[in-house]
């Protein structure tokens, strides 16, 4: 064509560069089009002619975007929306393209809006389209990303039941198997004092239940030994069930009410409460925060309404309690530290509601019908009662809410309203009329009028988890306070002097690079100047990798003397020298001017960090007092464990022991595990022991190839992921991830595709010497391990046993079919220096084999 164009130049004296330019332009641009069409090519062409001879069948992959049909394990995504992984079965179209075989039930489970087109609503509901899904959707299509092996469906968003990017379907929803579990946290010591006096004390927290598809029983309780005493306390005990269509949760038993709109009350009868955890994340509108600091090898015991619902031994310096099950929804939280050398000091968590407001057109309410529960210890009257509670979102300013409480004695009335600030948050301001007969046959009739605070101010970065006001009348009694008993006793403070003020604030703002933090409440009644107080305060920061914290509390109750500590505590990373440790330093000072300071090396070890550890020394002015100290932490996967030990200069010894766990009985076996949470996943990968899991310390199955992963969140996708750097040698698995989507309190099974057995290359050949040709596909029988040899005639396989039997085919007639007999034991298997075994293999014509 060069020199075509050269002559044509020299012929007729055209300047070169422009003709040149344009004549070529033309010419690729027209071949481009003449030329466009499908290119094939020889298979032969991959290895000579060789490849000729070995007759293989090769054609589907000359066309393209065609692969085999099959099942394959696929990622769905409906617009830009991810969804659960699924296994979907494709079939080829004339064009050798896969086609999923989606079905109506598929199509409903993926949050389409199946019954508003008559003609896909009419299909078997497990039928397979025989048409494109644009014929029954208009505008709507699937297609399959086999790179990514995502099936990506466009859907009109008229078509979808929720508009919400983040919603999750209620078929989608999982009521998990039957299981029975006993979820436990026992914790002990053991002291001995300068003479030699020793005493003891043990508690056990146990949280039991059973699941039969949507049903929940669950019992909660504890027990507390020492050497005065031992109890034996059940909390609650309930059933409970999910209404799907009310959004809503059912309850029979001993629970407590949500506290939203009334103070919360424990009962013991029946309850209906909406659930705003089945909403997506964007339609919805808390226990609180322990912080404290403990001056030695200290136990944290948390009490509400009289039960002692939490208690752990915690190691010296600041703690924080992140992870508190509380028995209502409301209730301030009585707090204890006592320390190794049997010195407590106390202060009160304020727990109430945050400010009361609703998206516009939400409903939330409430209804409960059952006997009053009095605290543990008291003697208040146990009434019937029944009480319900409505809060709606008018538009998105404001929201209206109201209850009515009412039993033979006491009848309340609730109203109020929520506006929205925008930027500032949200407040809210209610007013509750209150009819009380006491025990004494007195009348009394009061009202209390509450405002709550709850946001950020954005411009200066101020926080407001909750701040409330609520002032009552003197003729006001709460249905908790009118339920107590008149016996004439001047000491009976919640009787003669009923609630008057009360003020509450948590507050937590950052001040160059510092978060500092305020909680606090103030409670005074009629009748008496005496007051109730708590307040605590801080401030931390980090400087270059340095933490610092400095802290004050301050608590007094009635008539009791106040108990105030401040505290400061510097810690430093020493990666430099020690791997994951830190040292850290803290000064603290009590109400009787006791200072300690306490000087450590912090810790984790192993390699997913499962070890924690503490080593202590400290020194008191209170009689020249040094004290050492170790403690230790240790997430196995079947518990738990946590041991510490204290000793001081006059002889003072202490040893603190702990367990915390579950046992769990599913249709997989026995398993214990870690502590439960309230939903968790049975993990089952087929028998494989010693497979450990992402963001999950610790935990790994067990020798029946079963593991528990806890604290699932309810009605959201829970992405559980195999940590494949962790396999043993003789697991391997298809699947590393797989998403479950539990209901409230449901225990789901997550089930790998694991493989036992061992990983190898082997080398096929077949009776002539040839190897067997590229592309031929192998699988295992009596398996769904498989794999395609490659162009050297080896075969990868992962999970096979010493003894197997491959078959293999590059065909459909017989003379492209054979089948292999692999050992892979120490005699005829090589072990390379991955754990990976090597193997020649001649593979047999399966007609030959027969004969």
């Amino acid at each position: 064509m060069t020199k075509g164009l050269r002559l044509f130049h020299d012929k007729y004296n055209v300047p070169s560069a422009p003709v040149l330019c344009c004549i070529s332009g033309a010419l690729l641009l027209s071949s481009g089009n003449i030329y466009a069409r499908e290119y094939l090519f020889s298979p032969s062409s991959l290895e000579g002619d060789a490849l000729t001879q070995q007759d293989i069948d090769l054609s589907l992959f000359s066309k393209e975007n065609s692969q085999l049909p099959g099942r394959y394990s696929s990622h769905i995504r409906i617009n830009t929306m991810r969804l659960r992984d699924q296994d979907i079965t494709y079939k080829s179209s004339d064009t050798g393209e896969l086609i999923a075989q989606i079905s109506p039930d598929m199509l409903r489970q993926w949050g389409v809006d199946v019954d508003k087109y008559p003609s896909l609503a009419k299909l078997e509901g497990q039928t397979p389209l025989t048409k494109p899904l644009s014929d029954f959707i208009p505008f709507a299509s699937s297609s399959l990303d086999f790179s990514e092996m995502t099936l990506n469906l466009s859907i009109p968003q008229a078509a979808l039941l929720s508009d919400s990017p983040d919603f999750i379907a209620p078929s989608r929803w999982n009521d998990g198997v039957p299981v029975m579990f006993a979820d436990y946290a026992f914790s002990g010591s053991q002291h001995k004092d300068s003479a030699k006096n020793a005493t003891s004390s043990q508690y056990l927290n146990l949280r039991s239940g059973a699941n039969l598809g949507g049903w929940r029983l669950r019992n909660y309780s504890t027990w507390n030994n020492t050497e005065d005493a031992s109890s034996w306390d059940s909390i609650n005990t309930f059933l409970q069930h999910d209404i799907d269509v009310l959004r809503a949760q059912f309850t029979a038993g001993e629970n407590s009410t949500r506290g939203e709109v009334f103070d919360s009350l424990q009962y013991r009868g029946v309850n209906l409460v909406s659930d705003e955890e089945m909403l997506p994340y964007s339609q919805r509108g808390f226990a609180p925060v322990i912080r404290g600091i403990a001056s030695s090898n200290a136990e944290v015991s948390v009490r509400q309404n009289g039960y002692l619902i939490y208690q752990q031994n915690v190691a010296p310096g600041a703690f924080e309690i992140n992870d508190l099950y509380s028995t209502t929804n409301s209730g301030d939280l009585e707090v204890t530290i006592k320390e190794a050398d049997g010195s407590e000091h106390h202060f009160t968590q304020p727990y109430s509601s945050i400010a009361v407001m609703q998206r516009p057109d939400h409903l939330k309410y409430e209804f409960t019908a059952a006997r009053y529960r009095a605290d543990s210890g008291s003697d208040q009257k146990e009434p019937l009662f029944v009480q319900g509670s409505v809060i709606y979102g008018l538009n998105n300013t404001v929201t209206l809410f109201g209850g009515l409480t009412a039993s033979e004695d006491y009848q309340a009335l609730n109203s109020g309203a929520g506006i929205a600030l925008g930027p500032l948050g949200s407040l809210s301001a209610d007013v509750t009329m209150a009819k009380t007969r006491l025990d004494n046959n007195d009348e009394s009739t009061g009202q209390s009028y509450r405002l709550l605070y709850s946001g950020k101010v954005d411009t200066t970065g101020t926080n407001f988890t909750l701040a409330s006001y609520r002032y009552s009348t003197s003729g006001y009694y709460s249905f908790a306070d009118a339920t107590q008993k008149y016996d004439d006793n001047e000491d009976n403070w919640l009787y003669r002097y009923n609630k008057r003020n009360r003020i509450q604030a948590s507050i937590s703002q950052n001040v160059l690079g510092s978060s500092v933090y305020l909680n606090g409440y103030q409670q005074d009644y009629w009748g008496t100047s005496l007051k109730e107080r708590n307040l605590s305060a801080g401030f931390n920061t980090v400087v270059d990798g340095i933490s610092m914290h400095m802290a004050y509390t301050y608590s007094k109750n009635n008539d009791d003397s106040a108990d105030r500590m401040v505290s400061f505590g510097i810690s430093m990373p020493l990666s430099r020298w020690l791997p994951r440790a830190w040292s850290s330093y803290t000064i603290s000072n009590t109400r009787h001017g006791y200072t300690r300071q306490n000087l450590g090396i912090n810790g984790t070890l192993l390699d997913d960090e499962r070890m924690s550890y503490s080593l202590q020394q400290s020194r008191s002015n209170h009689d020249g007092e040094d004290t050492s100290s170790v403690y230790s932490n240790y997430r196995s996967r079947y518990a738990n464990l946590n041991v510490g030990y204290y000793y001081s200069s006059d002889n003072t010894q202490q040893f603190n022991y702990g367990v915390s766990g579950a046992v769990v009985a599913h249709p997989h076996g026995v398993t214990l595990a870690q502590p439960l949470g309230n939903q968790f996943a049975i993990v089952n990968a087929e028998g494989a022991e010693g497979v450990r899991f992402k963001n999950q310390r610790g935990i790994q199955t067990d020798w029946q190839g079963n593991a528990v992963i806890p604290s699932l969140t309810p009605y959201q996708e829970n992405r559980i992921r195999i940590d494949t750097t962790s396999l043993p040698e003789d697991v391997d698995t298809s699947e590393t991830a797989i998403t479950v989507i539990p209901s409230r309190s449901a225990a789901v099974v997550a089930s790998f595709d694991a493989h036992v057995g061992y990983r190898a290359l082997i080398t096929l050949t077949r009776p002539d010497g040839r190897n067997v040709p590229f592309g031929a596909i192998a699988s295992v029988s009596q398996s769904d391990i498989s794999g395609i040899v490659d162009d050297t005639g080896t075969l990868y396989l992962a999970g096979i046993g010493e003894e197997s039997q491959v078959k293999v085919s590059w065909g459909n007639a017989t003379e492209q079919q054979c089948i292999a007999h692999i050992s892979l034991n120490s005699s005829q298997g090589l072990t390379g220096p991955t754990g990976i075994r090597y193997a020649r293999v001649i593979c047999q014509q399966e007609q030959q084999h027969v004969n």
